[in-house]
């Protein structure tokens, strides 16, 4: 099925705009997860907002896939559901906010294709800040030495290059490929050295686990859907997670937690980064950090952070409930097809098909009836042969005129968009008498 710019166009913003209610499903259904699992290991919780976040991603892929692929009648019905689901009682006979939405989906698509590029270039102008630093700054050979050293007791195989630079407030690990430790030269300056090392076993930890690249697929995602605070809340817990792992990692290696508490009360006096432009794996509070490794205790359910939570789950629930089930007769089926606006052809443009020469030799005749699709140009996107006329070569040959019309597109909104139609051709011989000269 060969498909247009206004298709897809169509198709992006259908599923950009119904992600708003997925990602609150999501974002409700990781709360209560983590809430449920906040005595538990941080590796767990870690996993399933990675989880979470991976579905942000793959829902909205799937239900592109879906729109994009060639089973109208399956998608439609979907699609049907689905907007009943966002819109509710809002979607009434003459389209109500489905119709609006339908026209300002243009708009739509140009806004999130505007602020993702801006979000992806940002990201881009941080890789290359990163490759930057990493070749015109220097290194401290005592530091990079003890880069080499924890290295080797974390088990890490594959070179880490360490950098210092001027104007950063904390060391975070940053890179793609080769990863690479930015230390700000204010700490190699003013703290103690075995302080320092205790905050190196800690970006360590993060070298050991590849978590720079894991924060660089995050971002990733922040770009493609940066529109919903689901995908930022969840992204944010994973950088809680994964630095409370790190921590963990970094105090077993170093056999002192306190000394790791210390380097973080040190560092807490210090401007906490925020150079997301590095993509840093960095995150977290500073204070409930330290907390965590000298008196690590359980945690108390807080019902007053946990009511919003309910609250949305509730009203996602109340959606669902209120959405009408698909119907299992036909007729409604039916009837809800006739609702729908209709492209109308201009049978002007139309050409008659060619006879097949050897079904015409053969009389061959018969009825076919051709389902395709209308386009909002009014050309003919695709067809297929709902009933055959049993001659293949006059199907063939109905698929072949059809392609051939032009037809007036369906308007929804004022807008022209795509529409299912039927149409028959019927193949009859007529034989005209001889006549007497």
């Amino acid at each position: 099925m060969s498909l247009s710019a206004h298709s897809l166009a169509t198709s992006i913003g259908w599923t950009l705009v119904h992600f708003t209610w997925q990602g609150i499903l999501l974002g409700c259904a990781t709360a209560v997860a983590l809430t449920v699992m906040r005595n538990a290991r941080p590796e767990h919780r870690y996993t399933v907002a990675c989880t979470a976040l991976l579905l942000c991603l793959a829902w909205p892929a799937f239900e592109l896939y879906a729109r994009l692929a060639d089973s109208h009648p399956a998608s439609a019905a979907g699609m049907r559901i689905a907007d009943q689901l966002l819109l509710g009682a809002a979607v009434g006979a003459d389209g109500g906010m489905l119709g609006y939405l339908q026209g300002k989906l243009l708009w739509i698509v140009g806004f999130w294709a505007a602020c993702a590029g801006a979000l992806a270039v940002r990201m881009a102008l941080g890789l290359l800040w990163v490759g930057r630093v990493a070749r015109s700054h220097g290194s401290d050979p005592r530091l990079q030495a003890c880069v080499a050293r924890l290295a080797a007791q974390f088990g890490v195989g594959r070179e880490v290059r360490l950098r210092v630079v001027d104007n950063l407030a904390s060391p975070i690990t940053a890179g793609w490929w080769r990863p690479v430790v930015l230390v700000p030269a204010s700490l190699v300056s003013g703290m103690p050295h075995d302080l320092l090392e205790a905050l190196l076993a800690h970006e360590m930890a993060h070298v050991k686990r590849f978590d720079y690249l894991v924060n660089l697929g995050q971002n990733v995602v922040e770009v493609l859907l940066f529109y919903h605070p689901a995908v930022w809340w969840i992204s944010g817990r994973i950088r809680i997670e994964r630095e409370q792992i790190a921590d963990d990692l970094a105090a077993r290696q170093l056999g002192e937690p306190r000394r790791l508490a210390l380097a973080l009360s040190e560092l807490e006096r210090l401007q906490f980064s925020t150079h997301h432009l590095a993509q840093a794996a960095n995150g977290g509070d500073l204070m409930s950090r330290i907390k965590r490794l000298i008196h690590p205790d359980t945690q108390a359910l807080n019902w007053k952070a946990a009511i919003p939570v309910f609250g949305l789950a509730a009203a996602c629930l109340a959606g669902c409930a209120h959405t009408p089930a698909a119907a299992p007769a036909p007729a409604d089926a039916v009837t809800a097809s006739q609702d729908r606006p209709k492209a109308s052809a201009d049978f002007q443009s139309c050409e008659k098909p060619r006879w097949p020469k050897q079904a015409l030799r053969n009389g061959v005749t018969g009825t076919v009836t051709l389902g395709f699709l209308v386009g909002p140009d009014g050309k003919v996107i695709d067809s297929r042969v709902a009933n055959t006329s049993g001659d293949a070569s006059l199907d063939e040959a109905a698929r072949s005129g059809i392609a051939l019309c032009h037809f007036k597109p369906a308007i929804v909104g004022g807008v022209a968009v795509e529409s299912d139609m039927t149409m028959k051709y019927t193949w009859t011989l007529r034989f005209v008498p001889a006549q007497a000269h």
